[in-house]
């Protein structure tokens, strides 16, 4: 990530919610279509050293994205997100959780609703502001615990490093 790029990761314990504030140096449709379509998911959406892998997906409201992480030795962790509302570059949200290979959630770990808004930022970058919202206490200090933060941060460099290829 450029130094100057902002990143804030804010917890707020009492809404269980995390706020993550993210800049982009590129432009709202790149950064949108990175968000939006698999093939380009596929090239990002994982913390080094993992890869991901998209199952199935359908970007529209009540539509789905079915991935998995997976690990260098091969060990597919499955998620789903299911797309509750979408406004074209503008924003989307999304009820996000574990799943196993066929799509049904794992109900033994955390689920939350993720709301994520793009906007223009100065020199011709995008604003991404995601909030995370969980359904108790315990099941965002799992996650955090999980290493959410870490995770995200390499995930999100990712996004710069494939954004840079763009040209």
């Amino acid at each position: 990530m450029k130094p100057d790029l902002r990143f804030d990761f804010l917890v707020d314990k009492e809404k269980n919610a995390v706020t993550i504030h993210r800049e982009f140096n590129a432009g709202r449709q790149p950064v949108w279509d990175c968000h939006t379509k698999s093939e380009l998911l596929d090239r990002w959406f994982a913390p080094k050293p993992f890869t991901t892998e998209t199952k199935s997906m359908e970007f529209r409201e009540g539509g789905h994205w079915h991935f998995a992480m997976i690990d260098p030795e091969g060990k597919k962790y499955w998620s789903l997100q299911e797309y509750r509302s979408i406004s074209p570059i503008d924003s989307y949200s999304a009820y996000d959780g574990f799943s196993d290979e066929t799509g049904a959630p794992n109900m033994d770990m955390p689920r939350s609703t993720w709301d994520a808004t793009f906007t223009d930022a100065p020199s011709g970058r995008t604003m991404v502001t995601t909030i995370v919202v969980y359904g108790s206490l315990a099941d965002l200090e799992t996650v955090l615990q999980m290493g959410m933060q870490e995770g995200l941060t390499s995930t999100l460099e990712r996004l710069d490093e494939l954004l840079a290829t763009f040209g």
